[in-house]
């Protein structure tokens, strides 16, 4: 019998962790699949329960080092990513601070700095003492470093352990022969073992602090459902906690309250702000029969309903699990090192044993053969490796910032440059997510003024609170309108308002829907829907209805959407809009700003699917994009501002949010455009490919020295010139190496965003 479990697996520290454990669960008989996210720490495991039980896979992901425990759900764990990172912070700044005295001395003897007596004397003591404490304080480095080197899967760790470990043994050596008044004529490298050790550090404190953010978005989800529902049971209002409600209960949600459950309408009539969950930008009217959803906001009148899911199966809890499952893609990049750290620790170890041995061999003195044993080692130091990534990163996301654009991982860094489809939300991100009167126009029919038809509609607006009545209001109060009073005013759920006005004269503002009951023929303004206008119409009636005009409104078009889209146009990249509003609203919008291709009347769920299927290189509905990839179809970036976009963001290749959504969205997002500018996400796209092609020079850069200079220091030119690389040189190469890393990263501070 197959089973479904979610592991918390406490212990990973790179991308090759994942590697590692979804390799060995999937060698295993009985288990199905093994998906591992990294940034919330969690395994999700199928397998079949007759042939392997829970605690045997417990026991194989321990057996390579980690811990698990069973996820129980909630965000209680967001406690373990606040220890995590505090106990990480201190590490590193108890390295930072052990390691000056030692950068000072060393730097001192360069330049020339004056020397207290303290360090003339003791220098070799204090050095010794504060780099042994320094390895003391990172010690958890050493181990997972020195346990991949016993597993034979070295990984960013190994490369550390053995690149501090080499350098500080043989200073160690060297130190031993000084103090024994012997002249070893050799160099003391404790300062590379702590500074790599202080600078590993500090990329492992940012890593604990991502992690934590990215539970941050789960958390901040859950927190969108309210923590009690009110209750009616035997005709009395009783509050209980949310856990409590069961399928069939009744509950009363007063306005202005959140939503507690999915639920249909028993009693009651109200406008309810769905666009949390369903992006739809005007709210809703509910009336009896209808369904309300969880988490969403009443917003004018109380409301009845009958609860109809629950716990897991609402919606939001189904959105919250399709996040949670998207979460976690691997950044390509961040295998980068690790990959290279397969062949690159092993490699190195061999040619530092067969140089050792062959010189050895061949007639040279143990010292002759140790010292080209330790130039190996030493120019192999991963400093470099440890700064490429980082430094990049750093000096690219700080240029990105200066521009408003956050850049949150490294996968958003590795798929810039390989998107080819740019998906939009249409509310909130095309749109300003408002309703906005665009104009007034007169039935020709009855020739009343405009000016006229205003006055009346705003009349009757102004004692309704209603979204759309609000916004003729306004519209009406900027022209300075003279309202005129009304008598017998009444609202008509789902259809409009109605009053008495002076001389006896009955007025209306309604939808289509109602004066389709009332079969008024309302042609002379149809016709405008398709500019992606909503109409609302003032009508006179008593013995003969006559419409004498409409209200036009529309959610108004963001600046710079159109010069947005053409220029994605003119980098080759497709364009696409998904949004759960009406689909002649949507592709009015479209064709308003050129985007390629229109889903619309999507709810979260479908999106992210949606999404998914376009990456696989699937057809979605009528959309026939050409743009596809044998092996990996369509690369994709959704762009959002919503919590209903936070699914799509999760799936899509590249999620980048605006700043002025939601902080779910913008968790989500592994972009954030901070001036909520649309132009900003091609800004966005060119930054981060620059800054990738930064890392991936400064990758070859931190190897270049190496391979040139590893055969030499072997001694491969030795028997012609007998000259040979001794480990001070060595140091000095794997220094410059760090040093080409670090101006390479610094020259982007020129890049100028376009």
């Amino acid at each position: 019998m197959n089973k479904k479990i979610i592991l918390k697996i406490i212990g990973m520290h790179c991308a090759s962790c994942v590697a590692k454990i979804e390799n060995t669960l999937k060698k295993e008989q009985g288990i199905t699949s093994a998906s591992v996210n990294f940034p919330a720490e969690k395994a999700y495991l199928e397998y079949d329960s007759s042939k392997i039980d829970l605690r045997q896979i417990q026991k194989i992901i321990e057996g390579l080092g980690y811990h698990t425990a069973k996820e129980t759900g909630g965000v209680q764990h967001n406690h373990h990513h606040a220890v995590e990172a505090g106990n990480v912070k201190k590490r590193f700044l108890l390295a930072l601070i052990l390691s000056l005295p030692i950068l000072y001395m060393v730097m001192g003897e360069m330049l020339h700095w004056p020397m207290p007596m303290v360090f003339e004397n003791y220098g070799i003591w204090i050095q010794f003492i504060l780099a042994t404490a320094i390895i003391l304080a990172c010690w958890n480095i050493w181990v997972k470093g020195f346990e991949g080197l016993l597993r034979l899967a070295p990984d960013m760790d190994s490369l550390i352990f053995i690149g501090t470990a080499t350098a500080y043994f043989y200073s160690v050596a060297v130190s031993l022969f000084i103090l024994s008044g012997k002249n070893a004529g050799a160099h003391l490298y404790y300062e590379s073992a702590a500074l790599i050790l202080v600078f590993i550090s500090l990329g492992k404190y940012f890593e604990a602090i991502t992690k934590g953010r990215t539970s941050d978005a789960i958390k901040k989800l859950i927190g969108l459902q309210p923590q009690e529902a009110t209750i009616i049971k035997d005709n009395e209002k009783i509050k209980i906690p949310i856990f409590k409600v069961k399928v069939g209960d009744v509950i009363l949600v007063k306005p202005g309250e959140k939503i507690p459950v999915d639920g249909i309408v028993v009693d009651g009539y109200s406008a309810v702000d769905e666009k949390a969950i369903t992006g739809e930008s005007i709210p809703i009217e509910k009336k009896k029969g209808d369904e309300v959803i969880g988490a969403t906001i009443n917003k004018t009148g109380v409301l009845k309903f009958r609860a109809s899911r629950v716990g897991k199966d609402t919606m939001l809890a189904q959105i919250i699990k399709v996040v949670e499952e998207a979460m976690g893609a691997k950044a390509p990049i961040q295998l980068l090192a690790d990959k290279v750290a397969l062949y690159f620790v092993p490699g190195v170890i061999c040619i530092a044993l067969l140089a050792f041995i062959i010189w050895f061999v061949a007639g040279q003195s143990l010292a002759f053969a140790l010292s080209v044993f330790v130039a190996v080692l030493i120019i192999a130091c991963p400093c470099a490796l440890g700064l490429a990534t980082p430094t990049a990163v750093m000096v690219g996301t700080g240029l990105a910032a200066q521009n408003g654009i956050l850049i949150k991982s490294a996968k958003a860094l590795e798929m810039a440059r390989k998107v080819n489809v740019v998906v939009f939300d249409k509310t909130g991100t095309l749109t300003k997510g408002e309703p906005k009167v665009q104009g007034v126009i007169s039935n020709p029919k009855y020739g009343y003024p405009a000016e006229k038809i205003l006055k009346l509609a705003g009349s009757l607006a102004q004692n309704s609170h209603h979204p759309l009545s609000k916004a003729v209001f306004e519209y009406a109060r900027k022209k300075n309108i003279e309202f005129k009073k009304l008598k017998k005013f009444q609202e008509l759920p789902g259809r409009g308002i109605i009053a008495i006005c002076e001389h006896n004269l009955y007025i209306g503002l309604g939808n289509k829907r109602l004066l389709s009951e009332r079969k008024i023929d309302t042609s002379f303004a149809d016709s405008l829907m398709e500019k992606g206008m909503a109409s609302i119409y003032l009508f006179v009636f008593h013995h003969d209805e006559k419409v004498i005009g409409a209200i036009l409104l529309a959610d108004e078009i963001k600046n710079y959407t159109k010069q947005t889209i053409e220029m994605l146009r003119r980098m080759g990249k497709k364009s696409a809009m998904i949004t759960g509003d009406n689909k002649r609203v949507a592709d009015a919008v479209a064709k308003q700003v050129g985007i390629d291709y229109v889903l619309a009347e999507v709810l979260p769920q479908d999106k992210a699917g949606a999404i998914r299927q376009l990456q696989m290189g699937g057809k979605i509905g009528n959309w026939k994009l050409e743009i596809r990839n044998s092996r990996q179809g369509r690369v994709v970036a959704m762009v959002g501002d919503g919590i209903n976009d936070a699914p799509a963001l999760a799936q899509a290749d590249l999620g980048i949010a605006l700043g002025g959504g939601t902080d779910i969205a913008m968790e989500t997002g592994e972009i954030i455009l901070i001036k909520d500018d649309i132009r900003d996400v091609v800004k966005a796209i060119l930054l981060s490919g620059y800054v990738l092609k930064k890392i991936k020079q400064n990758l070859f850069w931190a190897f270049f020295y190496n391979i040139v200079s590893i055969p030499i220091a072997a001694g491969i030119f030795y028997p012609w010139t007998g000259w040979l690389l001794n480990p001070a040189i060595a140091a000095a190469a794997m220094a410059f190496s760090s040093v080409s890393v670090v101006l390479n990263a610094l020259s982007m501070k020129r890049y100028k965003a376009r």
